[in-house]
């Protein structure tokens, strides 16, 4: 069983930035990737930005040039950082494991992220 812990949600104006972060309680799967998803009200869950066992990163288009995903020196921890933000970011932002032997992903409890005015 793998546990999510995210924190560094909030409210923030457009054009701003915001950091989240993700800690992971123990990792052993030998194929996985850790990254991030959203979901907006009344819309589907939606991938934001994802990293393969620290390989290659893949974005969201609607994301990239403006968020940056990153491992951090501590083992099992991610973070998001978010810049230009736009009030179409925001959402309740969720951190996920994906164990690709098992098929199974791993969620956090969600952090939300509010763009306004």
């Amino acid at each position: 069983q793998v546990h999510l812990v995210e924190s560094g949600g909030g409210l923030v104006q457009p054009g701003g930035s915001l950091e989240l972060s993700c800690a992971a309680s123990e990792i052993t799967f030998t194929r996985y990737s850790m990254g991030w998803y959203r979901q907006a009200p009344g819309k589907e869950r939606e991938l934001v930005a994802v990293s393969f066992n620290r390989g290659p990163t893949n974005y969201a288009d609607s994301v990239k040039g403006r968020f940056t995903l990153s491992r951090g020196n501590v083992e099992n921890t991610v973070y998001l950082q978010m810049n230009s933000l736009k009030p179409e970011d925001s959402a309740v932002y969720y951190c996920n494991v994906r164990d690709f032997m098992s098929r199974r992903d791993y969620w956090g409890q969600g952090t939300q992220v509010i763009v306004s005015t």
